[in-house]
């Protein structure tokens, strides 16, 4: 069986979960603490990080984009890049744009500081990093309006890889309650439409123990 080396709150692996989701491809869930550096996971991956995909074939891939790519040109039933080069183009620059630029501006802010930090014991959260992602969160939902007025989806009329990493960054923002959806009702509105796809289900049951989610989190309706 396929097996997925993953961590609930980690937007890397979220991301990976959905695109085997969407391709219909069975899998196992592992759950591993990166920060406890084990022997066998660093066996498997020596950066260390996840999300780690052991593969039916035996393959072992790491690397969250790399790891995507790898299922999209292997199962090529569901695709989630467009064919077009320049749709394709588009998709991978959104991609590009939440996986680091909205990582590293709301989601290291709030979710590292937050929750890594409480779980690794590794200090108290910084605030000023805090009110920077509660800041910065604006900016981004501001942006996927933006595209959504006049798009279907956020890279074009289908639904792709883009939305699947805008929505698995934001998920883990939202399991903390701090997206702020009545100010953005057009952002809203688009991840709406992702959390009622059965393949996001599976996400919206996730539960860090001792650290549940606002009630909103796993409601179609919110």
């Amino acid at each position: 069986m396929r097996k997925l080396y993953h961590f609930w709150i980690s937007p890397a692996s979220r991301k990976v979960r959905l695109v085997l989701n969407e391709k219909g491809l069975k899998y196992d869930l592992e759950v591993e603490k990166p920060w406890e550096q084990r022997d066998e996971f660093l066996a498997l991956n020596p950066a260390g990080d996840v999300p780690v995909l052991k593969d039916e074939n035996g393959a072992i891939l790491s690397n969250c984009q790399a790891i995507v790519e790898y299922l999209e040109d292997t199962y090529q039933d569901v695709r989630l890049l467009p064919e077009d080069t320049l749709e394709k183009a588009e998709t991978r620059r959104l991609v590009a744009w939440f996986d680091h630029k909205f990582r590293s501006e709301v989601t290291e802010n709030l979710v590292e500081e937050k929750i890594l930090k409480r779980l690794m014991r590794t200090g108290t959260p910084n605030t000023s990093a805090i009110r920077a992602g509660h800041h910065n969160i604006h900016y981004h939902l501001d942006y996927i309006e933006y595209l959504t007025e006049r798009r279907n989806w956020l890279a074009g009329e289908d639904f792709t890889l883009a939305d699947i990493s805008a929505a698995a960054q934001i998920s883990a923002v939202d399991y903390l309650g701090d997206v702020p959806w009545d100010q953005h009702p057009g952002a809203k509105i688009w991840y709406s439409r992702i959390k009622s796809r059965p393949t996001f289900r599976p996400l919206l049951a996730d539960n860090l123990p001792g650290m549940p989610a606002p009630k909103h989190y796993a409601d179609l309706d919110f």
